[in-house]
């Protein structure tokens, strides 16, 4: 007869809790998207002419000054709960701002309404500044429709879609100028949310070229494998230089591809299969393209968890180009080239993923396999997750050669449980869920001897 301990679970005990709902919010959410209002966002972007970073900043109808007001604008007309300002900074010389520069990004926040989880933070990000052939060229057309006017557009979206949604946790929405100068707008913020007290950056969503699936667009083909329906998600694997020590506990482990970054981009593949998401993830196991960057390393470089959303072909004469035509064939990052119902899709996707990350139970703590004898099968404990409303645990398993996570076990509100599998052949992880079927990020078991 198998005993069922307080806190306690054996899989091997019968144990068949309630099904978990479906949490509503989400489909809710997701259906608010309008890609008409999208389209007419990244259209005025782009109608600025250039945002480039050192461009004009007192015309009302051109510059980056003109756009940034108008940014501002636009979510303080979106009401509820949403809170705007600008983050105005002096950024130093460097190779890009030779004589350095005023840099002002446009932050919006929603605070969490659970005193236990609105200290945590999930940010959107977009930058709004652009740029065209010339890195330097702060007064040529830059229209900068994809790049990354359809990031800016997606985060203006959500947040007017969330202004007035209760949300446990804090969501951050942030469009950053001088990404094309260095990422100088994303540093500053994520330096500045490193210093923070009582706010913790639990998840960034990068969003940076999302605009047009097709790249050349001879290559897009009919069927659910067009790139119609895909949209890429970068992640990194590894903590941004680790001690000697956590790098051996790593190499220990195998866990060289189960850093935080890289669960933010499984729980995003896991909410897309959940709400069945038009356009679902295709996860790219590194931290962004070959001669590329974005914001989100920014944030990775101050160790918090972020990911990039970008297309998945990209067709450079739409990229960092002027404005022309050569022998037929237009160049030039302009709106004609953006798909609106594919933008609106991966703003759904982003949307949804940050309803799951804000209304979820936090990570469980100090998850880890026993290893204080030899055994076949495994033992696992953790720590709980602080949020009121927590109904249990899952414990989930893959192969160590899988992506993804393949299965999960229900093992109720326990804090230890032992498992029929070996230790030796998969690697473990568990997640929490709340009474209304949110599920929480996965925390990679560790090892431990108790």
């Amino acid at each position: 007869m198998n005993v069922i301990l307080p806190l306690v679970i054996a899989v091997l005990a019968v144990h068949q809790p309630p099904v978990a709902p479906r949490p509503e919010q989400p489909g809710a959410v997701i259906s608010a998207v309008s890609a008409q209002r999208i389209k007419a966002d990244v259209e005025k972007l782009a109608s600025f002419g250039t945002r480039h970073t050192l461009s004009d900043t007192v015309s009302e109808t051109r510059g980056i000054g003109a756009a940034r007001r108008w940014i501002k604008a636009e979510m303080e007309s979106y009401g509820g709960s949403l809170q705007v300002a600008f983050e105005e900074f002096e950024a130093p010389p460097s190779p890009r701002l030779r004589d350095g520069a005023k840099v002002v990004n446009v932050v919006a926040m929603l605070a969490g309404t659970m005193p236990e989880a609105g200290k945590r933070a999930y940010y959107v990000v977009g930058h709004y500044d652009s740029r065209n052939g010339e890195a330097m060229d702060a007064v040529g057309d830059a229209p900068g429709a994809n790049d990354d006017g359809s990031g800016t557009a997606l985060v203006m979206e959500i947040a007017r879609v969330l202004a007035a949604q209760p949300l446990e946790s804090t969501v951050v929405f942030l469009c950053t100028a001088a990404e094309e100068q260095g990422l100088i707008g994303a540093k500053f913020h994520a330096d500045n949310a490193a210093l923070l007290k009582g706010q913790e950056v639990r998840g960034v969503l990068s969003n940076d070229i999302v605009g047009d699936p097709y790249g050349a667009r001879e290559r897009s083909e009919a069927g659910d494998d067009s790139p119609r329906w895909r949209v890429r998600v970068f992640s990194e694997g590894l903590p941004r230089n680790p001690s000697a020590e956590e790098l051996a506990r790593i190499r220990s482990l195998g866990a060289e591809s189960d850093g935080a970054g890289r669960q933010l981009a499984r729980y995003i593949a896991e909410v897309a299969r959940w709400e069945e998401t038009r356009v679902q993830p295709a996860l790219v196991f590194r931290l962004d393209r070959f001669l590329r960057g974005g914001d989100h390393s920014a944030f990775a470089e101050r160790g918090f968890p972020a990911v990039r959303f970008t297309v998945p072909f990209e067709d450079y004469s739409r990229q960092h180009a002027n404005v022309t035509q050569r022998d037929g064939k237009p160049y030039g990052d302009v709106p004609e080239f953006v798909d609106a119902e594919y933008l609106a899709d991966v703003t759904r996707l982003n949307a949804a993923a940050l309803v799951h990350l804000a209304n979820a139970p936090s990570v469980p703590g100090k998850v880890r396999v026993i290893t204080a004898a030899l055994a076949t099968n495994t033992t696992l404990r953790w720590e709980k997750s602080p949020e009121p409303d927590v109904a249990g645990y899952e414990v989930v398993w893959r192969a160590t050669t899988s992506a993804t996570w393949e299965h999960s076990k229900d093992v109720g509100d326990a804090t230890e449980v032992t498992m029929e599998e070996s230790k030796d052949n998969v690697f473990f992880g568990v997640r929490a869920y709340d009474k209304d079927g949110y599920r929480s990020p996965v925390g990679f078991a560790g090892a431990a001897a108790e």
